[in-house]
């Protein structure tokens, strides 16, 4: 295996879930982020795959697993390239690997983010949600990063570069048609569950607003036109998907500025169930839950209210620093218990 902390590690969990207890940094987000990595080939934690292996391993990881009755390996090394497999055969792309794989929704601590932090952070929450659900979103969104470094790259050497910067434009401009689509489309989805979920875990009318907010307009043709000769100026890529925005609000307020700790706190949580019950609409399944030391932060309202609301047919991966609240959990029953200590886990 050689992932993070672990040289090798063997699981089994049942279809409810398990749940991973022990201190902070002991390997319980690793063992989660492993899923994830199997599955989607993404870690929620860090964009870099060699940072993923463990230090004084091999120099790079595997992770093998049952998924959705399929049997899927991902091996990991520098500088060659990644082998995806799948019932034995081994699938030559990216995308060939994660056409027929399952669907996750990630919750963590640093989920306030999504309220409290830049735009960036929104745009992966959409990001990850449209590479899920559509085909050609991670192919565009690949695109599009490579076509707009290329450009910034030139920029720096101002007008003079304009035909070679028009034609990383010529592929950035299809690539955020779909981007674009996918995300309007997702974010229309979103708003009233997000405003259902802001209201049931508040356990009062709170009105939560989201809005798409597409950096320059839907068309990046014509906005990239209008900005030339400021990109020239400014010598950086002033419009596009990368610049996009998903605008949230409470009770018609910003909510970066003006909510509460507790109602940031809340409109997090409504984000990702509304995520969650999104990719089942899009997908006609449920995905996996992947629930990182969430339960501990909350008040007992707004844990118990988070239980209720995540659907008791979908399996939940949850890690929590200690086991007091789960007394009052029942909704929690049936899920497997192991401890985490210092990269080994044993049934709890």
């Amino acid at each position: 295996m050689d992932f993070r902390c672990f040289d090798a590690l063997g699981i089994e969990v049942p279809e409810a879930g398990a749940v991973f207890t022990g201190q902070n940094a002991q390997g319980k987000t690793s063992v989660l982020e492993a899923v994830c990595v199997l599955v989607r080939l993404h870690s929620p934690r860090t964009s870099r795959m060699q940072t993923l292996a463990r230090i004084g391993g091999h120099g790079g990881f595997g992770i093998a697993g049952e998924a959705w009755d399929m049997e899927r390996r991902i091996d990991w090394r520098p500088r060659v390239p990644t082998r995806h497999v799948v019932e034995g055969d081994e699938r030559p792309s990216q995308g060939g690997y994660l056409e027929d794989g399952g669907l996750l929704v990630w919750m963590g601590n640093d989920d306030l983010d999504l309220v409290r932090g830049g735009g960036e952070s929104r745009r992966r929450y959409l990001d990850f949600m449209g590479s899920q659900v559509a085909p050609d979103y991670r192919r565009a969104l690949a695109r599009y990063r490579r076509a707009l470094k290329a450009k910034n790259l030139l920029l720096k050497d101002g007008e003079r570069r304009r035909r070679e910067i028009e034609s990383y434009e010529a592929i950035m401009i299809p690539a955020a048609e779909v981007l674009r689509r996918v995300r309007a489309d997702l974010s229309g989805r979103l708003t009233e569950v997000v405003a259902e979920r802001q209201r049931t875990i508040a356990g009062k009318d709170e009105l939560a607003g989201m809005s798409y907010l597409p950096g320059g307009g839907m068309e990046l043709g014509p906005a990239l036109e209008q900005v030339r000769e400021k990109e020239f100026r400014q010598r950086r890529s002033l419009v596009g998907p990368h610049r996009d925005e998903l605008e949230l609000t409470v009770n018609g307020m910003p909510a970066a500025a003006y909510a509460s700790e507790g109602q940031q706190r809340t409109l997090a949580l409504a984000l990702k169930l509304a995520q969650g019950g999104v990719l089942r609409e899009r997908a006609g399944r449920e995905p996996v839950w992947l629930i990182d030391d969430v339960f501990g932060e909350l008040d007992v309202s707004r844990r118990n209210a988070l239980m209720r609301a995540l659907p008791t047919g979908a399996q939940k991966w949850i890690t929590t620093t200690y086991l007091d609240w789960l007394k009052e959990t029942p909704e929690l029953e049936g899920l497997a218990r192991f401890a985490v200590e210092g990269g080994s886990l044993r049934a709890s």
